[in-house]
C-alpha cells in the first residue's frame, strides 16, 4: 500500500521543524510522537472528545486550543504551535529549571492521579490565563471562567476538583488576570 506524502513546516514550541515528507491525512499526534519525539500530547478517545490530545495554536488572533487526534498534521502547515513540553524553562543540557505557573499550581495542588489527562490541562488552563491576561475579568466569574474552559476536558481519575483549584489560584494569584474591586 502506498501513501502520498506531501512537506510539512511548522514552529513548535518556538524551534522551525521541517520540512520533512508527511503521509496525507496523518493526524498532529501521530506526527508529534513519531516525527518530533514530543510525546506529551496524549491519544486518549481518538475521537476529539477527551482533549488530552490538544495543543496551543498561536496566531495573531491569540492562542486557542486544537485537538490533535482529529486534526491533521498538514492543517499545521506554516502555523506555531505550543505542546505541554513547551511550558517549563529549560537549561542548556535539556533539563528543566523552572515549570510554568500552571504547571506549578498543579503540582501543588495534587491536581493529577494518573496524570494522562494533565497535557491537556495544562494547556488549556495556559490558553485561559493567556485570553485573561488580554481581557480580565471580575473576579465574581473567575470560577464559571475556569468551568467554561476546562468542561471539555475528560479526566477519568476525577481530579476535576483538584485541577480547577489550582487554576483559580493561579488566576488570583497573577496581578492583571482579575478585575480590582470585582
Amino acid at each position: 500500500m502506498s501513501s502520498s506524502t506531501r512537506p510539512l513546516a511548522l514552529t513548535i514550541n518556538g524551534k522551525k521543524f521541517g520540512p520533512v515528507d508527511v503521509p496525507e491525512g496523518l493526524m498532529m499526534v501521530d506526527f508529534l510522537h513519531e516525527y518530533a519525539q514530543l510525546t506529551g500530547s496524549r491519544f486518549g478517545c481518538g475521537i476529539g472528545i477527551c482533549h488530552a490530545c490538544v495543543v496551543i495554536l498561536d496566531s495573531d488572533r491569540g492562542s486557542e486550543e486544537i485537538r490533535t487526534c482529529i486534526t491533521s498534521a498538514h492543517f499545521f502547515n506554516g502555523k506555531t504551535i505550543r505542546t505541554v513540553e513547551g511550558h517549563a524553562r529549560y537549561d542548556e543540557n535539556g533539563e528543566v529549571v523552572e515549570l510554568s505557573p500552571i504547571q506549578q499550581k498543579f503540582l501543588e495542588h495534587y491536581s493529577f492521579q494518573c496524570g494522562y489527562c494533565t497535557p491537556g490541562f495544562v494547556n488549556g488552563a495556559t490558553v485561559l490565563v493567556e485570553r485573561l491576561k488580554r481581557a480580565p475579568i471580575p473576579r465574581n466569574q473567575v470560577e464559571q471562567a475556569i468551568s467554561s474552559a476546562l468542561n471539555q476536558h475528560i479526566c477519568r481519575c476525577t481530579g476535576y476538583v483538584r485541577y480547577y483549584e489550582a487554576v483559580k489560584d493561579v488566576i488570583l494569584s497573577t496581578p492583571g488576570l482579575v478585575k480590582d474591586g470585582s
